[in-house]
């Protein structure tokens, strides 16, 4: 296939015209077969990569159901997000490991829809006091053999896990966590800067949704926020859904870190795609108005999201965040934050070819490419 007339994401250069070759579920440097696609009026971008999201369409995660993870699967494909790594809850151990072997079967017999490439375990080493929306009566502090357990549960896909680092024994956590290959999100904290600073520079390499669940940035109190922008390693989350973050908060941010650090998340819940009402989520009940979830009976609690990923995007654009800069945050920085950059987030030769277009004008979906297949006309 070859795809041209269109602005082509590009990792220096934002957008620039050229063609993109596809050849079998390849990117190649010249086309493998005769089809001609026209992208004229539209953005290249390769698919979205989203590292921080709960559900949609009426499934959760952490339901831990084959038939719940497919569905999740298929709607976040239908959305443009090629590549998954689902978060859980903070739950009881067991369900955690059957989240853990869910995602595993799921990996092994595949049957469509985005690639679920791992888990993020947002739960449950989080402290009580910034729980947000999740179960504080299933929080547990650092624990290396729960998680070499869940690992091993998960036959070694989980990806990402987050953690509190004022909780007991979150350093020796966060080291044993590298060594199985985790990366380690600081988050649902109440970490002073030098408690989040020595976590970082331990290893944690990634922020869990900056702002929130975590102290403010101030002058004297710098917190999380501070920390985490001066280790050049880490990469904060942000939510772009218009609800959680103010949009001059949205561009401060990515002036803060620049556009090489900065990862577009949408945290999005099992109502997600759905009506307004009341959903489970970590054992609780969430009321859902427009674009807002909040935990049932607590209406100044957000609880996560109900916009896909690539309407955080479209978001992040009409904040002001430049395109080429917004669609890295979404693509290029998450892959690279679990460790898939090698085949995923960028349109280079020899990546897979899950590649998406996007109206120049609205930022509508045109047509949407999954490892070389066409998925939507």
């Amino acid at each position: 296939m070859r795809i041209t007339g269109g602005q082509v994401f590009d990792l220096e250069q934002g957008f620039i015209p050229r063609d993109v070759c596809t050849d079998g579920s390849l990117i190649s440097a010249a086309s493998g077969g005769g089809t001609v696609l026209d992208a004229s009026g539209c953005y290249v971008i390769p698919g979205l990569v989203d590292v921080h999201f709960h559900g949609a369409v009426g499934e959760d995660f952490s339901d831990a159901t084959p038939e719940g993870l497919q569905k999740i699967a298929d709607y976040e494909l239908s959305q443009g997000v090629t590549y998954i790594c689902p978060a859980g809850m903070t739950l009881p151990e067991d369900q955690l490991t059957a989240i853990c072997k869910t995602t595993a079967a799921h990996r092994k017999h595949n049957s469509g829809g985005a690639e679920v490439v791992g888990a993020h375990l947002e739960g449950p080493f989080l402290c009580e006091a910034k729980k947000g929306a999740q179960n504080g009566a299933f929080l547990h502090d650092p624990d290396v053999p729960m998680l070499k357990r869940l690992q091993e549960a998960a036959e070694g896909c989980v990806k990402l896990v987050t953690v509190a680092p004022e909780q007991p024994g979150s350093t020796e956590f966060i080291q044993a966590a590298k060594e199985l290959g985790v990366h380690v999100s600081v988050g649902h904290t109440v970490a002073n800067y030098e408690t989040a600073k020595a976590a970082f520079e331990a290893g944690a390499d990634h922020a869990t949704h900056l702002y929130n669940a975590m102290p403010p940035l101030a002058h004297r109190d710098p917190g999380v926020i501070g920390a985490a922008y001066e280790v050049p390693t880490v990469k904060p989350e942000l939510i772009c859904d218009g609800i959680h973050i103010h949009p001059s908060v949205v561009r401060l941010t990515f002036g803060l870190f620049g556009k090489e650090r900065m990862i577009i998340v949408s945290d999005s819940l099992r109502a997600t795609g759905m009506p307004d009402g009341e959903y489970p989520f970590g054992g609780q009940m969430i009321e859902v108005h427009g674009n807002r979830a909040t935990i049932l009976g607590h209406p100044e609690t957000l609880a996560g999201s109900v916009t896909s990923l690539m309407g955080c995007l479209r978001q992040a654009i009409a904040f002001g965040i430049p395109a080429a800069d917004a669609v890295r945050a979404c693509t290029f920085n998450p892959a690279q934050s679990i460790g898939i950059e090698h085949r995923a987030g960028t349109l280079d030769v020899g990546k897979e070819a899950s590649i998406v277009l996007l109206d120049q004008k609205d930022l509508s979906i045109r047509k949407i490419i999954f490892k070389g297949e066409a998925v939507t006309a």
